[in-house]
Formats: C-alpha cells, sequence, structure tokens
C-alpha cells in the first residue's frame, strides 16, 4: 500500500474513543507478519517492535477519533485526503505503519524502534490507555525519544501546556421573580468576576526559549430552576491551560488567586505540562535534518505523560492543527510523504 491507500484504510475504519478494538485488530494483524512476538496487545493498545540493546526511540499514536460529523469514506479531493480522523491523527498512524514496516528502518544499526498505537486519548484522562501502556512495559522509560504523532503542519512542538479544570460555584438566596428584593440572584452576585475573567488577555511565559501563552477560560456555565425563581446558584467550569515552568500545584496556586471572588471551588481534573526537550541531542539533529519550526505546544498531549517518565518527548505529526476535530477535517497528501522520509532519514542516517 502507499501512504494515502493506508490512511484512507484506517480513516475507514471507524475508531471512536471507547471502539477501537476494531482498528487495533487490524493494524496487529498487518504488522504481525513483519514482528510476529513483537505485537503486543494491551487492551485495545499495541506495542509494536523488538528491544535489542540499541538506542530506543518511540513513536506514539492514538488510535481514537472524535464522534462523527456526518463524514464519509476517505475520498482525495485537490491533493487532500478527506475523512473522520485524517488529520488527528491517522495520518500520523499511517506514518508509523510504513516506517515500521521499511526494512532500511528495521535493519538500521543506530536505534531500537517501538511503535505504541494507544486507545482513548480524546476522552477522558482516567482513561487514556497510554497509562496501561506504560505499566505493562516499563521499558519504555528507557526511550531517548519519545515522538508523538500529533498534528503539527510539520513542525516540531516542544512540552506542552498542563491543564486543570475546576467547577466554580457562587451562592445565591431563592426568591419569586416578582420579588427579587427577597433574595439574591447567584448570576447577578457572579457578574462582576464574570467580567474579569473575560476581561484576561492571554499570558506569555518563556521556557527554553519558546513563548507559551497561558490562558483561563470560563467554559461552561448553569444556572436557575425555573423562569420564575432567582436562582440561589451559579455553576461554571474554569479551564486553566498552564506553562511547562509550573507543576500542577504550583498552577492550583495560582488558579486559586482568580478564583478567590467565589464562594467556593472544585478542581475536577489536573494534567501535568510536559516538559521542553529543546536540548536533546535527538530533536536537535531532527530539527537540523527537516528544518521545521520549533514552536511551543499550546494545548495538552501525552508528551506530559512522557515527561513524567522522564522519556525526552516532542510532538511532530503531517497532520494539520486546524483541521482537528472539523467536520471537514482533511490533510495534504505531500504532508504524509514529507514526515515519513524524513523520519526515515532520522533512523537511518548518521
Amino acid at each position: 500500500m502507499t501512504l494515502v491507500d493506508t490512511l484512507a484504510w484506517l480513516v475507514d475504519i471507524p475508531s471512536e474513543t471507547g471502539a477501537e478494538g476494531r482498528i487495533a485488530t487490524a493494524i496487529a494483524e498487518r504488522l504481525l507478519p513483519h514482528f510476529g512476538q513483537g505485537v503486543q496487545r494491551v487492551g485495545n493498545s499495541l506495542i509494536v517492535g523488538h528491544r535489542g540493546g540499541r538506542p530506543l526511540i518511540s513513536l506514539y499514536g492514538h488510535t481514537d477519533t472524535v464522534p462523527a460529523q456526518g463524514q464519509g469514506p476517505a475520498v482525495v479531493v485537490d491533493d487532500r485526503l478527506v475523512g473522520l480522523g485524517s488529520s488527528d491523527m491517522k495520518a500520523g498512524l499511517a506514518v508509523m505503519i510504513h516506517l515500521l514496516e521499511d526494512e532500511a528502518v528495521r535493519s538500521a544499526p543506530l536505534f531500537d524502534l517501538v511503535g505504541v498505537f494507544y486507545a482513548a486519548e480524546e476522552g477522558p484522562q482516567s482513561g487514556n490507555e497510554l497509562e496501561t501502556v506504560f505499566e505493562q512495559a516499563a521499558w519504555l522509560d528507557e526511550s531517548e525519544l519519545g515522538i508523538i504523532m500529533e498534528p503539527t503542519d510539520l513542525n516540531l512542538e516542544l512540552g506542552c501546556q498542563g491543564v486543570i479544570n475546576a467547577q466554580v460555584t457562587f451562592r445565591g438566596t431563592s426568591a419569586h421573580s416578582a420579588r427579587p428584593w427577597l433574595g439574591e440572584s447567584a448570576i447577578t452576585k457572579a457578574a462582576g468576576w464574570l467580567q474579569t475573567m473575560g476581561a484576561r488577555q492571554p499570558e506569555p511565559i518563556l521556557v527554553g526559549g519558546l513563548e507559551f501563552k497561558e490562558v483561563m477560560s470560563v467554559t461552561r456555565a448553569s444556572s436557575g430552576i425555573a423562569n420564575n425563581i432567582i436562582p440561589a446558584s451559579f455553576d461554571c467550569n474554569v479551564n486553566y491551560r498552564f506553562a511547562p515552568d509550573k507543576t500542577v500545584d504550583q498552577a492550583k496556586a495560582q488558579l486559586a488567586e482568580a478564583l478567590a471572588g467565589a464562594d467556593e471551588y472544585t478542581i475536577t481534573d489536573a494534567a501535568p505540562a510536559g516538559a521542553v526537550a529543546a536540548s536533546n541531542h535527538h530533536v536537535q539533529r531532527l530539527a537540523s535534518l527537516t528544518g521545521a519550526e520549533e514552536r511551543p505546544k499550546q494545548g495538552w498531549t501525552d508528551a506530559a505523560r512522557l515527561s513524567q517518565r522522564g522519556i525526552p518527548a516532542i510532538n511532530y505529526g503531517p497532520g494539520e492543527v486546524a483541521m482537528a476535530h472539523k467536520a471537514d477535517e482533511s490533510v495534504p497528501v505531500a504532508n504524509l510523504e514529507a514526515a515519513f522520509e524524513y523520519l526515515r532519514q532520522f533512523l537511518t542516517e548518521q
């Protein structure tokens, strides 16, 4: 198969979060002739490759997609492959498969190469199977570089932001809406704080020479039980994206300052940031070879999970960031070839 054929094959295997069993089986069956017992299944995830004592490079790609939005089968239009998951991140999976199948890569004496195809990245943190993969294969911690094939427009995106979600509550007193002076609207009480949150500007934070933009956003809100009752509570979610210069605890302290005006709040989800591995010699060689722009990862990826395990990690893939999760998601065919050739050269040449 060509890279485009492989991507179309992957796109046409439905794999929304929670339904990755079929695609895991299909990838395993395809790679089994090349690796035999080197194909290990963990739930609906796969570890593909052999550990032979050479420096280890590990590739990571999630097999799940967001829910379908009426997309049909994969189709190539104007040198772009269109289909659900094409950019995020089945284009990266296609490149991974072709690198693992390539005889020159498998016989090159430079590295041991392992591919990790994992489930449930697009869902809640607690369900992400990459954590289970690491529990079953702790030797992956020996990786000298982990390359996460997320969409990056062929740029090198270093590190990633951490993320915290908090449920924030304002409390008032209920009353009949005809006599509002007998109560206190929780919505009105929150108005000044909401205005302050709305006026917040992104805060630039330099880490490793890269500028991350820290942001806090109110992403959900709910209040009231009837049209004729002054609401006694107002709840909202605040999403905080913080730079890799902070631990989760430091970020929680920063968030607490911003939420000081609320009556109460509860942290509902938190994930650490990913370290910037700009000084890693493999990253430097890949940057030199590709000529790719080095950028901060404005968002969260599993680079954070790798960093927590001491694995230097970067994000590099053929998908386009702007196309992720869109109904008309697509990827340039040329990006597939470029990512494959650069990584093939990186893995086979000094």
